[in-house]
């Protein structure tokens, strides 16, 4: 209980930091226009050439030398690759599991629209990685572009608010049994999962309304989503740490809560809880190694002068992707009928594969050419 309480009160602290930062960054312009070099992008340089009368878009050395890097341009898009090619099938077969075999329960809803959620983000990484490979140039529009960032970027707060909602589904069903049966019912679910949808197209029209798209001249390259104009930068600051605290640390406090609570609850009623520990630990490992360090490293960018800690959220935004190999197996742990059909499907379709190549086998043989019988004499 003491840990349950140093837990809230964590959480309570870190609303009201949330409310204070967010306040005091809209109502302090003299200071937001003095740190306004402190960015999440590459700063955009517009130089004005007189030979031309145009003004053109450059940047410093270091951004120009990321850029240029292997990291960018070979690292990224075989990362984004290796995501591509183990996430979609796991979470194509993950959907069609929930929504075809198992009973439609309100968990199993949740853990319906976290798989939809994966496939969209899935579905947009063949662009990135054409993106990457033609060397950080982007050649398929500035509606796509923002498109692409959107499903980006909303991976990573769609992940957290559904296993969020999943975490408190579970909190709900094990901690609070008697008192879930009168909210936990199919209706209540559909408004859960409409209003986090809901919240996250709200969350990514900064993305959708802004200008995603820039030419860089010295590199010839159009690039998107990784610079902006220092105008553009400004606005984006009360939005990322309101997005960071909010859309992160929040839902983190509330996980790590409901999971405490349903170990604590099952250990003391003398229950098997192996699958809860290693759900448990699978949601961990996607909060704190694919999701914590983009997000910390976006409040780095804030509050630091270099512009050169974009670099390595570029890499922790590509590492956040990961998240979408690991979800199938939470829903392996979580849902015991996802976990038996699952099983039973593998082994159907091991025996059937065995069986053929039996029949195959039997077949060839029966086509070979027998000897005779023997005469009788």
């Amino acid at each position: 209980m003491k840990l349950l309480t140093a837990v809230q009160a964590l959480a309570l602290v870190t609303l009201l930091g949330c409310v204070m930062n967010c306040c005091a960054t809209g109502r302090d312009e003299v200071c937001r226009k003095k740190e306004a070099g402190k960015t999440r992008k590459f700063l955009i340089v517009q130089v004005f050439n007189p030979a031309t009368n145009k003004t053109i878009n450059t940047f410093n050395d270091s951004s120009m030398q990321h850029l240029k890097s292997n990291v960018t341009r070979v690292l990224i898009p075989y990362f984004f690759l290796v995501v591509f090619i183990i996430g979609l099938p796991a979470n194509g077969l993950a959907l069609w599991v929930l929504i075809a075999r198992i009973k439609q329960l309100p968990s199993t809803f949740l853990l319906i629209n976290l798989a939809l959620a994966d496939l969209l983000v899935l579905i947009s990484l063949p662009w990135r990685i054409a993106y990457h490979l033609l060397g950080n140039n982007w050649v398929f529009g500035e509606a796509f572009c923002r498109i692409s960032t959107a499903l980006l970027y909303g991976n990573i707060y769609s992940s957290i608010l559904f296993l969020t909602c999943i975490g408190a589904d579970r909190y709900l069903a094990i901690v609070h049994p008697f008192f879930s049966k009168a909210i936990r019912n199919n209706t209540a679910v559909y408004c859960v999962c409409g209003g986090v949808w809901l919240v996250l197209v709200l969350s990514m029209v900064p993305h959708y309304i802004t200008k995603q798209s820039y030419w860089i001249d010295p590199l010839n390259i159009t690039l998107c989503n990784d610079a902006f104009p220092i105008e553009t930068l400004e606005k984006y600051r009360p939005y990322l740490i309101c997005q960071v605290l909010f859309g992160f640390m929040l839902p983190c406090l509330i996980v790590v809560f409901c999971y405490v609570s349903i170990i604590s609850t099952l250990a003391m009623n003398d229950m098997k809880y192996g699958h809860a520990i290693m759900a448990t630990l699978l949601v961990l490992l996607v909060f704190l190694v694919c999701l914590t360090p983009y997000n910390v490293t976006l409040l780095v960018q804030i509050y630091t002068q270099s512009n050169d800690v974009y670099y390595y959220t570029m890499i922790c935004l590509v590492a956040s992707t990961l998240s979408n190999c690991i979800d199938p197996f939470i829903y392996y742990y979580i849902s015991e009928e996802f976990r038996n059909k699952l099983t039973g499907l593998l082994t159907a379709y091991k025996t059937e594969t065995g069986s053929g190549k039996s029949d195959q086998s039997l077949l060839q043989s029966s086509n070979q050419p027998q000897p005779n019988p023997p005469r009788s004499v």
